[in-house]
C-alpha cells in the first residue's frame, strides 16, 4: 500500500496507528497537498486536515514543513534511483537496458501521486537541503548509467559520466515533456522512439575489446 493510499484509509479523525503507519499516513496528505499547492502555498493545517489528524499529531512526527517535504523528496528520490538501478541490473543485453531505463523514467513521472514534481519540478530549489537531495537523485542516477558504460566501453570515468548525464537528463526531461503534452504519443511508443533515439548515440561506442565496425 502506498503512502497516499495509507492516507486514504486512515483518514477518519481518532484512528490510532502505529507509529510508522501513522508517519506513512501524514507523508501521503503531505504529498497530496504539496503536489497540488507547491511548498509556498501549503500549510501544515491543510495537511493535518487532509490526514484527518490534529496539528499536534502531525508536529509529533515532523517539526515543521521543510522536514515534511525533505522526508518526501528522501523518500522519492530513493524511489528514482532504485528503479534505475533495477532497470540496469534487469538484462545483460544494452540495448533492453537502454529501453528499461527510459521506461523507468517514464513509469516514475506516470505515478498517480506526482512525486516527480517535488523533485523536478520543486518550488523549494533555493533551499540548499532540497537542492542537495535533487542534485543527488541526479547524480546518483548517472552514476549507475556511468558504471555501465565504463564496464562496458573502456572510456574514461569522467567520459562515462558525461555520457550517462547525457543520456539521465534526455530521460528525464523528455518523459516529463510527455506527460504535460496529455501523454499524446501512448507511452510505450514514447519510450521506443526515446530509446532508439539515445541508442544511435550510445551504441556509437564500441563493447571494450572490440573493434568499431566500419
Amino acid at each position: 500500500m502506498t503512502a497516499i493510499e495509507q492516507t486514504e484509509a486512515a483518514r477518519p479523525r481518532g484512528t490510532r496507528l502505529p507509529r510508522r503507519a501513522r508517519r506513512n499516513q501524514l507523508l501521503g496528505a503531505a504529498q497530496e497537498v504539496f503536489v497540488a499547492q507547491g511548498y509556498h502555498a501549503a500549510a501544515m493545517d491543510d495537511i493535518a486536515e487532509r490526514a484527518g489528524v490534529s496539528k499536534p499529531v502531525l508536529y509529533q512526527h515532523f517539526p515543521g514543513k521543510l522536514d515534511l517535504y525533505l522526508a518526501l523528496l528522501d523518500q522519492h528520490c530513493e524511489s528514482l534511483i532504485g528503479s534505475v538501478r533495477g532497470a540496469l541490473a534487469s538484462t545483460t543485453d544494452n540495448k533492453q537496458r537502454v529501453r528499461a531505463t527510459m521506461d523507468a523514467y517514464f513509469a516514475y513521472v506516470e505515478d498517480d501521486g506526482g512525486a516527480f514534481r517535488l523533485v523536478f519540478e520543486s518550488d523549494l530549489t533555493n533551499e540548499p537541503a532540497v537542492r542537495e537531495r535533487v542534485d543527488k537523485v541526479t547524480n546518483e542516477c548517472a552514476e549507475a548509467i556511468c558504471d555501465v558504460i565504463a564496464e562496458d566501453t573502456g572510456l574514461s570515468r569522467a567520459e562515462s559520466m558525461l555520457l550517462a548525464s547525457g543520456l539521465g537528463g534526455l530521460a528525464q526531461v523528455v518523459a516529463r515533456s510527455w506527460l504535460h503534452s496529455d501523454r499524446s504519443v501512448p507511452r510505450d511508443q514514447a519510450v521506443q522512439l526515446l530509446t532508439s533515439l539515445a541508442w544511435r548515440g550510445i551504441a556509437g561506442f564500441p563493447l571494450h575489446g572490440t573493434e568499431q565496425a566500419h
